[in-house]
């Protein structure tokens, strides 16, 4: 039985006295968003395999816990890329941002199911929600499906910020979203855990599916799954289903508010502290000195493509930015698992894909002198780096 502390920690935690908190690390490849700064010339192509495998190797090197590729306009299909990155990669988790609100349960599955098997256990699924009424006339569905309440930010490559809330009878996308990851765990479950598949059938408001799956149960039993949003809505559906969450937080107070609130609701549905891992999202710039650091992101400013005197790939509204020295950066990551603001952190570096090199071998190490950080990788799949539990087989 899990009971919630003041702080919001649980007492299934060790004390702080026998157990120093560690923090997760993860990497995102950046979207084709107008934020994005493509006139940097040391970004490098954001199609061909050998920016995401560069990137990748950082991330490993690094003893990261995984690296997040984007869905939409002007990029690869990232379930494709990461079966590459399978084979070039020994231990980094593998996350793909694929959209719920157009694709089918049963082919998706499919997909991530063979991605936890060809790289061993290293396999996360992103859910997101559409917004883009283009992707609906490419699906042959005529338009977007009904929205509802839509208030949030649409989703960006995993940024969604949709609202789940029904409104007059109808559903939006998260509705939909939640259906399609209970399906999803319903198939990677109709394998028995010794490799013996049986009949499926799953019978609901928006899936009417049955037959039966073509791919065993993966090393993982299921990917793991992530989910990004801030909203009342994606709140709940990262207590209910969720096992990690990506958010936009500006400052450490309103970090802290939203880990003790998503974390108090997680007894709601019968999971502990743990099960759900708070990872928000992040800039960084690194100098020096202060002042140096300061200057290097007004750099990045004024080399922003679109609009020259809007928010920067640094600067976006609401996002978190670390801007200093590596001792100060690693400082302010430690404050911050440590007064229970965060889990860790999503890092998206800049340029791409060499920004992440300075942190790894900046302020990785800093992490790993103050107790904060492995030194080596302990576990061969992503749950084992996370500290999450394998699902317990539904039979």
């Amino acid at each position: 039985m899990t009971v919630p502390t003041p702080a919001g920690r649980s007492s299934r935690e060790p004390s702080q006295e026998s157990f120093r908190e560690q923090v997760h690390l993860a990497a995102r490849f950046p979207d084709a968003d107008g934020t994005t700064v493509r006139a940097d010339p040391r970004s490098r192509s954001r199609t061909g395999l050998a920016s995401f495998e560069r990137l990748a190797h950082t991330a490993e090197r690094g003893l990261f816990d995984f690296l997040l590729l984007p869905e939409g306009a002007r990029l690869p299909e990232p379930v494709t890329v990461l079966n590459a990155l399978a084979a070039v990669t020994e231990r980094l988790g593998l996350a793909a941002t694929v959209d719920t609100t157009f694709n089918e349960p049963f082919e998706l599955a499919r997909r991530l199911a063979t991605l936890d098997h060809v790289s061993a256990g290293r396999a996360a699924w992103n859910v997101a929600v559409s917004d883009a009424s283009l992707a609906g006339e490419n699906f042959r569905r005529g338009d977007r499906p009904d929205h509802g309440d839509r208030g949030d930010r649409p989703d960006r490559g995993g940024l969604a910020h949709s609202r789940l809330r029904p409104t007059g009878g109808t559903e939006t996308p998260l509705a939909r979203a939640a259906e399609f990851v209970q399906v999803s765990r319903e198939l990677w479950d109709s394998w028995t855990p010794d490799g013996i598949a049986r009949p499926f059938a799953h019978r609901g408001r928006h899936f009417d599916i049955a037959g039966e799956f073509t791919v065993p149960r993966s090393p993982q039993g299921h990917p793991v799954v992530i989910r990004a949003g801030d909203s009342s809505e994606g709140r709940e559906f990262a207590a209910s289903t969720a096992e990690v969450i990506f958010t936009r937080h500006g400052t450490l107070e309103a970090g802290r508010e939203f880990y003790a609130d998503v974390k108090g609701r997680l007894a709601g549905y019968g999971r502990d502290h743990e099960d759900l891992k708070i990872m928000p999202e992040v800039a960084f710039v690194l100098g020096d000195t202060a002042a140096e650091a300061r200057e290097r992101a007004a750099e990045i400013r004024r080399t922003q493509e679109d609009p020259p005197s809007g928010p920067t790939a640094n600067e976006e509204p609401g996002r978190r930015s670390f801007v200093g020295t590596p001792e100060s950066v690693a400082a302010e990551i430690d404050e911050s698992v440590r007064t229970g603001a965060a889990d860790g952190f999503l890092l998206v570096p800049h340029p791409t894909p060499g920004g992440l090199d300075e942190f790894v071998d900046r302020v990785v190490p800093l992490l790993q002198e103050r107790g904060l950080f492995r030194t080596e990788y302990t576990g061969t799949t992503l749950r084992s780096h996370l500290g999450l539990q394998e699902p317990v087989w539904k039979g």
